[in-house]
């Protein structure tokens, strides 16, 4: 018989301490978990599972396919139409000239030994990167003047295709006729003019109208600097009072191809290029050039 009142003591409850790794940054926790068999036993708590709801989650940004652009330095004779052949340009010249055209300018035919082209996805997303929308009212402006910007590029395609079907183009880019062919004068040996002036300021790059072997590159008296360059036809052209030379004679050029600058060396009484068209390299054996010209796809404005 139990003696009178003394009471059970109960048996304390045991503490188990139980390590847990959280999964962040390794860190090991020691957390103490009750455990008891009485219905007012605290309930364990998954460790794991508050460690990941608090843990911050680093997302890895998808890397982006084609992201990084290739670059190609124009070399003497390229073209646009050969560098996106050899380089296996998506779209051929049109997407190359697109995509680069704040370097080329507005004549895809005009590009110079040294201009760096950018090749590939990238060059295009950089330059057709979408704007955000304005107003019609307000982006009134901005839009003509976007209208211009493409119907210059798409004249200078059309051109450059036409010079591409026919292998001729214009010996500057943009340039008014000055003096015309044949206008008569005192001043000129055969009594009249023999070529076509282009009114170029001095340092325009001056262009093969077609393939050809130069013939003559140097002074040429009152012309000035001058380039005579044999064309694939037999005919002669000859750029006159060049600032600068680009070619030496005996060398093979391509259409388009920097001949030299334009400038006012020789008999002149300012910068222009004087241009003519020969049947023979001498001097009396002259055509209309801007016939020839014509005839052959390169029409002058």
């Amino acid at each position: 018989m139990p003696a009178k009142g003394k009471h059970r003591r109960p048996k304390p409850q045991r503490l188990t301490r139980i390590l847990a790794a959280a999964g962040t940054g390794g860190a090991v926790l020691a957390l103490p978990l009750i455990g008891a068999a009485g219905a007012h036993a605290a309930p364990a708590q998954s460790v794991s599972e508050k460690t990941v709801r608090s843990a911050p989650v680093a997302v890895k940004a998808p890397a982006v396919k084609g992201a990084a652009a290739r670059t190609y330095t124009v070399r003497a004779g390229d073209s646009l139409s050969g560098i996106a052949e050899n380089q296996h340009v998506r779209g051929g010249w049109k997407q190359l000239y697109r995509d680069n055209r704040r370097a080329v300018g507005d004549d895809p035919s005009l590009i110079h030994p040294g201009l760096k082209l950018t090749l590939g996805h990238a060059a295009a997303s950089a330059t057709r990167a979408p704007a955000t929308p304005k107003p019609a009212t307000a982006g009134s402006s901005a839009a003509k003047a976007k209208t211009v910007s493409a119907a210059r590029v798409k004249t200078a395609v059309a051109r450059a295709e036409r010079a591409a079907a026919t292998g001729f183009t214009l010996p500057v880019t943009h340039a008014a006729v000055g003096t015309g062919y044949h206008v008569a004068g005192s001043h000129w040996a055969s009594g009249y003019h023999t070529g076509v002036d282009f009114v170029v300021p001095t340092g325009t790059p001056v262009k093969a109208v077609g393939a050809g072997t130069v013939v003559s590159a140097g002074w040429g008296g009152a012309y000035g600097n001058q380039v005579v360059l044999r064309l694939q036809d037999g005919h002669y052209a000859q750029y006159a009072h060049l600032s600068a030379l680009s070619v030496s004679a005996g060398q093979a050029v391509t259409t388009g191809q920097r001949l030299g600058l334009s400038g006012a060396t020789g008999n002149v009484t300012g910068p222009h290029l004087h241009f003519e068209i020969r049947t023979t390299p001498n001097y009396g054996s002259d055509v209309d050039p801007v016939a020839y010209l014509r005839a052959h796809g390169a029409p002058v404005a």
